[in-house]
C-alpha cells in the first residue's frame, strides 16, 4: 500500500514558518481577496484563505463585489488596490462572471502584488527560470514531492493537464529540478502509456478516475490534484484511489491533499510580496 502524503501536515509547517518571519517584520502582510458574485465553491475558497491569513499572522482585506458589476468597475477596484501601498497582495477569485475577460482583470495586477503568480510576468520569468511569485497548487505539488524524500533529479515526471494555473507551471518547476518532464492532456493517445513510465506522476484534469491502478509504475509518487464532487455528494479527485494507493509508493488523499498546500504556498507568496516591498 502506497504512503500518503498528507497534506494538512506539510501545510501546518508552512504556515508556522510564515508566521515565523511575519514576526519578523516591521508591518502586517496584506493580502486583498476580490470576490464577485455569490458562488458557493469561491465562498468555501476564500473562507479558507481567511482563516489560512489569521493563523499566518497576515491581514486579510475582502471585498465583494455584485455578480453584475461590469469589467471597467471592477478594473478601478483593482487599480485602487494596486495604488494602495498598505496593500502587499491581490487576489481575484476565479471563476468570474461572463460579462468579464478574466485575462484582462489578472493582467491588471501588479506583478509585485499578483500572489496568485497568474499574470504573463509572472508565468514568463516561471517558465525561464527565475520564477518570482509561483501559483500556488503548482509550488504545493511540488513541495508535497519534496517531502516524501524521492529525489526529483533524474526522475520521469510525467504531467497530466496543461492548464496555466497547474499543468505548465508543475512542468516548469519540475524541469527546473532536473527532472525529464512528459505533458499528456485530452489530446494525448494513449495516456496509459506515458502514465506508466513515470516516477512521477501529477493528475490535473478536473475528470474523476482519470487515472488507474494499471496505469501507474509500482512505487511511483502520485499527485492528484482534481478535486471533484459526485452526485452523491462526496469528494474525490482525478485518481482511482483504492486500486492507485495498491501499486504507488506515495499518493495524496482527496480532500486533504493539495488543497492545504494551495492555501499554505499563497500566504508564502504574500510575506514575499511584503518583504519584497521593503516592509
Amino acid at each position: 500500500m502506497a504512503i500518503l502524503i498528507d497534506g494538512k501536515a506539510v501545510a501546518k509547517t508552512i504556515i508556522e514558518q510564515v508566521r515565523e518571519r511575519v514576526s519578523s517584520l516591521k508591518v502586517k502582510p496584506c493580502l486583498a481577496i476580490v470576490m464577485v458574485g455569490k458562488n458557493p465553491a469561491s465562498a468555501i475558497y476564500v473562507s479558507g484563505k481567511e482563516k489560512a491569513c489569521a493563523e499566518a499572522g497576515i491581514e486579510c482585506r475582502r471585498t465583494s463585489l455584485n455578480e453584475n458589476i461590469s469589467e471597467s468597475k471592477l478594473l478601478d477596484v483593482v487599480n485602487a488596490l494596486n495604488n494602495d501601498p498598505a496593500v502587499h497582495g491581490i487576489l481575484v477569485q476565479l471563476p468570474l462572471p461572463k460579462q468579464i475577460d478574466e485575462d484582462v482583470i489578472i493582467n491588471s495586477i501588479l506583478p509585485t502584488k499578483d500572489v496568485d503568480g497568474f499574470s504573463p510576468v509572472s508565468m514568463g520569468l516561471l517558465s525561464i527560470g527565475n520564477p518570482h511569485f509561483i501559483p500556488a497548487t503548482a509550488l504545493g505539488c511540488v513541495k508535497l514531492i519534496e517531502s516524501t524524500g524521492v529525489p526529483i533529479a533524474g526522475r520521469h515526471a510525467v504531467v497530466v493537464g496543461r492548464s496555466n494555473i497547474v499543468g505548465k507551471p508543475v512542468a516548469s518547476l519540475l524541469l527546473e529540478r532536473n527532472a525529464t518532464v512528459t505533458v499528456c492532456h485530452s489530446r494525448t493517445k494513449n495516456l496509459a502509456d506515458y502514465a506508466r513510465m513515470a516516477d512521477i506522476l501529477v493528475v490535473a484534469v478536473g475528470k474523476p478516475g482519470t487515472i488507474t491502478g494499471s496505469m501507474v509504475k509500482k512505487g511511483a509518487v502520485v499527485i492528484d490534484v482534481g478535486i471533484n464532487r459526485l452526485p452523491g455528494g462526496s469528494i474525490v479527485g482525478d485518481v482511482d484511489f483504492d486500486s492507485v494507493s495498491k501499486v504507488a509508493g506515495f499518493i495524496t488523499p482527496v480532500p486533504g491533499g493539495v488543497g492545504p498546500m494551495t492555501i499554505a504556498c499563497l500566504m508564502e507568496n504574500t510575506v514575499r510580496a511584503c518583504e519584497g516591498q521593503g516592509r
